[in-house]
């Protein structure tokens, strides 16, 4: 999909190189914005971002011939969603975004993930953690309703929102 300056593509395997900088760009980033906690001991690893991109759910989002961002996007029930401390606006089909990142080189990469996401199906779920205050930030400019608290694999919480465009 391209989107203005944005171009969204499926990842493809020879794009590994280029997301595993971004994250670690990405990870720079929160740590010295005060998020300490999150994306620890490598995450997301090269065999999660393989698999994503085997299942077809992983992203890249590309400005200028070269890949700026990247998100992986399922559509369907998430396992980690099922129990919330809190209630979803409904429970209707969704998608769910997770693991977005930019370099940091431009502006725009989660709107450009967000209208991706919505060209696809108009109901988005997503999480991040307490002291993410930019991705906070943009979340709630982004219009999602905050709908409380979920906890990821390892037990750790997360706080959960969702967005219902209408069509």
């Amino acid at each position: 999909m391209e989107s203005n300056r944005f171009i969204v593509r499926r990842s493809r395997v020879e794009d590994l190189a280029r997301m595993l900088e971004i994250y670690d760009t990405a990870r720079t980033f929160m740590r010295k914005s005060g998020n300490d906690s999150q994306w620890v001991n490598g995450y997301p690893t090269v065999n999660l971002l393989r698999d994503d991109i085997s299942a077809g759910v992983s992203y890249v989002i590309e400005a200028d011939d070269r890949i700026v961002g990247t998100f992986a996007f399922i559509v369907g029930d998430d396992p980690t969603y099922s129990e919330i401390d809190g209630e979803w606006l409904n429970d209707a089909p969704y998608g769910t975004i997770h693991r977005i990142a930019s370099d940091g080189s431009i502006r725009g990469i989660a709107d450009a993930c967000l209208k991706y996401c919505t060209s696809v199906i108009n109901n988005i779920r997503l999480d991040t953690h307490k002291d993410n205050r930019p991705m906070l930030g943009w979340i709630r400019k982004a219009g999602f309703s905050y709908c409380g608290v979920i906890h990821v694999s390892d037990g750790t919480p997360r706080e959960a929102f969702q967005l219902v465009v209408n069509s």
